[in-house]
């Protein structure tokens, strides 16, 4: 890695004399909620947005509105919410770095191989960002998250990137541990951002030290983390060089003290680590394959978008903001490198307004400028990557499903299929005086329910035909479907469908819908539904009138999975 890729930039929360003259200051403001969101784990009222960002509230209003408008962001009352479509922007820097991709699956293998934690991270100023993390279960498990930042002097991949530090790379991390614990650093090490910063342990003699471990590292080409970040936590880690030698990123094994030391963690893991780091070298000295490549942004929305977003809103619409996000998404496989003229094309900006703002994301940090072309910068997973990172299903989905029973007035649920069984895991119920009456957790037949069927349908062949054979299923009411080929039946239909309508068969004048939620594989990973009292709707209307509704809430879970789910597992509870 040369220097230039740990070179900081200013932080965009806080003023700076240097901002160049070109600087679009509604993207720095923008940049400077999502930011300020980020920092407070996703959630922040209004008010303390204000306070964070330091803007008026009339400000804080148009530029959140426009971030909701955008689906970054979700207000709720006075409250907002960083949203999944956010993480579109980390995934274009993630796709464009290639190595979560590249290397990911194989990390994943290692971890399993060696039945411990395997990280791969990059360099952010003064800061390192794990990029992919492939975690062992345990009692004692790790919480790193994909784009958390930590302080490079208290990690084995920071003495390692720190050892190709240049003189003025020193200057700028001795003067961030100058201002102490209290002061955010430029990379976003502050408060809110990683574990806590215990306060400088010695001044010079702290920064000797860490000096002192770095150029060991540079020299042994490995480094140790014994307990720096925080007790019981130890970790090894090596570098993994590019074609040209520089380092790509850094992988680390992390145990714990209840299972190696800092010195058996080396001598157990070192070896094979070295091995793996080798193979992966190699990966990366095989040119990409055009056919992997993704295809650029389609460019034709966004223009006729944001004017309609502007006539539409007006003065509460942000434009230059808008766009200027937008810019970020020019990048991903095979366009990690742009020049000006090819992240217009992609976004179908104008040249002068991408050249603004590609001139203020790089004032920011965000991108890197050499020679004509942009290369985005781990800085971006800093705009909500961390608390997005390890957003469950239910949570995703919950928003989506407050809108649904909104618009068809009656109980809406998510649930997951529990071996025979369904279990509820969101759910928002209607208030009349006789509703359904469900919790978070309950757990019923998968036979005799919507959900249960759409996603018994779902299942390949061989899992289903096993279920169908394990039992024979109770009747819960006169109209449950029991017999084996009359449930076989049910599922090929609901299969061809894509919904399943039951009808008094969990429960006596209980009728529901359901429709199946996908992941980015096209497996069906959940269900979504509506209950009511059979007396509520008929049949046919349920079908007619409920069911858009439900498809196109589906749709939109989806979306937000397909995105979240792009680089880091979605957990499914």
């Amino acid at each position: 890695m040369s220097p230039s890729d740990t070179a900081p930039a200013p932080d965009d929360r806080t003023p700076d004399a240097s901002v160049p003259p070109e600087a679009v200051a509604p993207l720095t403001r923008g940049l400077a909620v999502l930011r300020g969101l980020t920092d407070a784990d996703g959630a922040l009222s209004l008010s303390e947005l204000e306070r964070t960002t330091g803007l008026a509230r009339s400000t804080v209003d148009r530029l959140t509105g426009t971030l909701a408008r955008m689906g970054y962001v979700r207000l709720d009352g006075r409250d907002v919410f960083l949203a999944p479509r956010l993480m579109e922007l980390g995934n274009a820097y993630l796709a464009a770095l290639r190595l979560p991709g590249l290397l990911g699956p194989h990390a994943d293998a290692l971890a399993e191989e060696l039945d411990e934690s395997v990280s791969l991270a990059v360099g952010d100023g003064d800061a390192i960002r794990f990029v992919h993390q492939s975690t062992r279960r345990r009692a004692m498990s790790l919480s790193f998250r994909i784009g958390d930042p930590l302080p490079a002097e208290r990690t084995a991949p920071g003495a390692l990137l720190a050892a190709h530090w240049a003189a003025a790379d020193w200057e700028r991390w001795r003067a961030r541990r100058h201002r102490g614990p209290s002061g955010a650093g430029p990379s976003g090490t502050g408060p809110g951002s990683g574990p806590d910063r215990p306060e400088p342990r010695g001044g010079d003699r702290d920064r000797e030290d860490f000096a002192a471990r770095a150029a060991l590292a540079g020299e042994r080409g490995w480094a140790l983390d014994d307990q720096l970040i925080e007790p019981g936590l130890v970790a090894l880690a090596l570098p993994v060089r590019d074609t040209d030698g520089a380092v790509a990123c850094v992988a680390s094994v992390v145990s714990h003290t209840s299972r190696h030391t800092a010195a058996s963690l080396r001598d157990a893991m070192l070896p094979r680590l070295s091995a793996a780091v080798s193979a992966w070298e190699e990966l990366l000295r095989q040119p990409p394959n055009p056919r992997d490549a993704a295809s650029p942004p389609q460019p034709v929305g966004l223009a006729a978008w944001t004017r309609a977003s502007k006539q539409e809103g007006g003065r509460a619409f942000v434009e230059s903001l808008a766009r200027g996000l937008t810019v970020l998404t020019a990048f991903g496989e095979g366009r990690g490198a742009l020049p000006l003229s090819a992240v217009a094309e992609a976004t179908g900006l104008a040249r002068a307004t991408a050249r603004r703002a590609l001139i203020t994301l790089e004032h920011l940090g965000y991108v890197r400028a050499e020679g004509r072309l942009f290369t985005p910068t781990a800085r971006v997973l800093a705009l909500g990557y961390p608390s997005l990172s390890r957003m469950p299903l239910p949570q995703i989905a919950a928003p989506h499903l407050a809108e649904l029973s909104r618009r068809v007035h009656d109980s809406a649920s998510l649930a997951v299929l529990d071996g025979a069984d369904i279990r509820y895991t969101a759910r928002v119920a209607t208030r009349r005086i006789m509703s359904v009456h469900i919790t978070v957790g309950t757990r019923f037949p998968a036979h005799a329910t919507s959900m249960g069927r759409v996603m018994l349908a779902g299942l390949p062949a061989e899992e289903r035909e096993a279920w169908l054979a394990a039992g024979e299923p109770r009747a819960l009411t006169p109209h449950t479907v029991t017999g084996r080929p009359e449930l076989a039946a049910l599922l090929a239909r609901v299969g061809e469908q894509g919904y399943a309508l039951v009808d008094e068969e969990l429960e006596q004048g209980l009728r529901s819908i359901a429709v199946p939620v996908r992941d980015r594989a096209g497996a069906v990973v959940a269900a979504v539904n509506v209950a009511m009292h059979s007396s509520r709707r008929t049949a046919e209307e349920c079908v007619g009138d409920v069911l858009p509704e439900l498809r196109a809430t589906a749709s939109g879970i989806e979306e937000d999975l397909r995105t979240a789910g792009r680089f880091a597992p979605v957990p499914a509870v």
